[in-house]
């Protein structure tokens, strides 16, 4: 099945090139955590192309540039939560801070991993964390980069119709949140993960590959149940740049489920000058 771009972006994102492939190094916690930055190393020698941080471990802005530059690995962006259960004002801090961190980093862009959403949430949850996220983009955007948003399934429920993701990008504008969709938490959420890049092409510079085998437990990408295919068929046009690979449990080692994801996107046609 052939998916078009909206006539509005099509023009835009003819030039578009293949996304390259990275990992989201929370998928690799059980390493960075006792070696960040051999980690990274290790990364790039598994073939991955891009890292995505979930955290820095203790490591320099300094260190981390070095590390990136010796390895030639591309990294434009970090999940960097707000700290919701403190105080606005040492949240927003906190935040501050961060974000000024990984600006010395030289990424481009910040992405809320998560946020706080009730069981059933009505519309003035969704208003709420609008607002919120309005806010952090402010600074984010002040100090010249991106605010995203990573979703679970959970955003995927219906507020008077409408899935909340779409609620939160319909209140702000893709200069002040740009998409991360995580597709393995779409599928979960009960929509096709093409259907999100098709509708919000041009706005999602970033993905996450996440798949599922039964229920909620993932595995390694191309081993569950995740339709990727057909983003893959798109995700040039639909402006996408960036592809990490997440995943949360292992059967082995981190490092040996990186590796077998990895081996998905080489069948499928990516990263053959590293094949």
């Amino acid at each position: 099945m052939q998916y078009a771009m909206p006539i509005l972006n099509r023009v835009v994102l003819i030039a578009m090139a293949k996304p390259l492939i990275g990992i989201q190094l929370y998928t690799l916690r059980d390493q960075t955590e006792n070696d960040f930055l051999g980690t990274i190393r290790r990364v790039a020698e598994l073939g991955y192309e891009a890292v995505e941080f979930a955290g820095f471990f203790g490591a320099s802005p300094e260190d981390v540039r070095k590390v990136l530059e010796e390895t030639g690995l591309h990294a434009p962006s970090a999940h960097i939560g707000l700290q919701w259960s403190e105080s606005p004002d040492r949240m927003w801090e906190a935040f501050a801070e961060q974000v000024a961190f990984t600006k010395a980093v030289g990424l481009q862009y910040v992405v809320a991993p998560w946020a706080p959403m009730p069981e059933n949430p009505h519309v003035e949850d969704v208003n709420r964390l609008a607002g919120m996220l309005k806010q952090a983009s402010e600074l984010v955007r002040a100090e010249g980069m991106t605010y995203g948003y990573h979703n679970h399934d959970f955003e995927l429920k219906k507020v008077d119709g409408t899935p909340v993701i779409d609620r939160l990008l319909e209140q702000l504008t893709p200069e002040e949140l740009i998409a991360e969709f995580d597709l393995g938490w779409v599928h979960v959420g009960g929509a096709e993960p093409v259907d999100y890049i098709t509708r919000y092409a041009g706005r999602v510079p970033l993905a996450h590959f996440k798949d599922f085998g039964e229920g909620r437990n993932d595995t390694e990408i191309g081993a569950g149940v995740v339709n990727f295919k057909p983003v893959l068929d798109i995700a040039e046009q639909a402006g996408i740049q960036y592809i990490f690979v997440e995943q949360e449990a292992f059967k082995a080692s981190s490092l040996d489920s990186a590796k077998i994801s990895l081996e998905y996107f080489k069948k499928n046609g990516y990263l053959q000058q590293k094949a």
